[in-house]
């Protein structure tokens, strides 16, 4: 649910530069560039902040993002709405992805403005199914899923309290979209901005660049200082989303300049966008061969934290503990499609994973 990323490598990391002295404070905007502006609106957690962009459009503002459905971030949007000079309204919301974070506050925006939600296919839809999980227990798929990574009956028991949070943070979505895609260049206002979808954090994230402002509104796909978590889930246990993710690196680097100004769903304003992408890849390879070297003996999923991550991670943050679980196994599964690995279950259905 959310993008706090685990520190994944000791490698030099290279210079950015951050034009932005300052993040705008709640309710405030900074001007980015000719008819885009920056706002950041609060999160309770310890990543505490997501960056939301207002486009000018021809009858009032497009936004990007709304962050998450809470009494802070509502009352962040209404003193936006009092503190502009001009009352032009919202004319459309465009989702990045489904992440609470993003979406949240979605539902709440189209109805009061009468606008409608721009977004990919498989973000809308996959939003839909998992808020329709609130109030429902958790599956016997899930708990099946935890058990085989190792985790113990009390974090199960944790997990199984926890189920079905992911809605309590999003406002209704409206019950019908705009759909974009794939390398879709959309007016706004002035400018044209192309669609570039990238996956691996989540199944269709929409990235925007503009050509002419030199933008690029990243999302979760590129952030400056942390990586975005990416994840195996219960509804997809064999799925392979790191070879996904590390494939839209390389999509992103090709098809986007290295002299753009990047927008990023956390963190500040930065350019440098190319030496971040190799940063990024460089980093996950390093952290690939340190779990070559630990699956020479067979290991769980919970076994192998600390060469992905550099740290033990313990059953009192169940939240923590799925987001490194839900990695450790997006990078287990990358070893099992290239046949680099095998997986074996025990007696009581835990699996082990070890090298060839």
């Amino acid at each position: 649910m959310t993008d706090i990323s685990l520190q994944r490598d000791r490698l030099e990391k290279p210079t950015l530069i951050y034009p932005f002295a300052s993040p705008p404070e709640a309710g405030k905007v900074i001007a980015i560039a000719p008819g885009v502006v920056w706002m950041r609106m609060p999160l309770p957690m310890a990543l505490n902040h997501i960056n939301v962009w207002g486009l000018e459009d021809d009858d009032g503002w497009a936004v990007v993002d709304t962050g998450m459905r809470t009494d802070e971030t509502v009352a962040a949007w209404r003193d936006l709405f009092a503190n502009a000079n001009e009352q032009r309204p919202l004319t459309r919301v465009f989702g990045t992805h489904m992440h609470p974070d993003h979406i949240g506050l979605a539902g709440w925006l189209t109805r009061k403005f009468n606008c409608r939600l721009w977004m990919t296919q498989l973000e809308y839809l996959n939003c839909r199914v998992l808020t329709a999980d609130t109030g429902r227990e958790a599956p016997e798929d899930g708990v099946t899923f935890y058990h085989s990574a190792g985790w113990s009956s009390s974090a199960i028991e944790n997990y199984q309290a926890r189920f079905g949070n992911f809605g309590k943070y999003i406002h209704a979505l409206p019950n019908s979209y705009r759909r974009i895609q794939d390398g879709e260049e959309i007016r706004i206002g002035a400018n044209t901005w192309r669609v570039i979808v990238g996956t691996g954090h989540s199944p269709e994230h929409a990235c925007l660049y503009c050509v002419d402002l030199k933008l690029l509104i990243s999302g979760d796909q590129v952030l400056p200082r942390i990586s975005s978590n990416v994840s195996v889930h219960p509804t997809e246990p064999d799925a392979n989303p790191m070879r996904a993710w590390l494939e839209s690196l390389a999509k992103i680097k090709r098809e986007v300049p290295d002299d753009v100004l990047v927008l990023p769903s956390h963190n500040d304003c930065f350019r440098g966008l190319h030496a971040r992408l190799h940063y990024l890849a460089a980093s996950q390879e390093r952290t690939l061969d340190r779990l070559r070297h630990t699956l020479k003996e067979p290991r769980r999923a919970i076994d192998v934290f600390a060469a992905l991550f550099g740290r033990s991670i313990g059953e009192t943050d169940g939240s923590l503990l799925n987001l490194a679980t839900g990695e450790s196994l997006a990078c287990l599964n990358y070893l099992l499609h290239r046949g680099e690995a095998k997986i074996e279950l025990d007696e009581t259905g835990v699996a082990r994973y070890q090298m060839r």
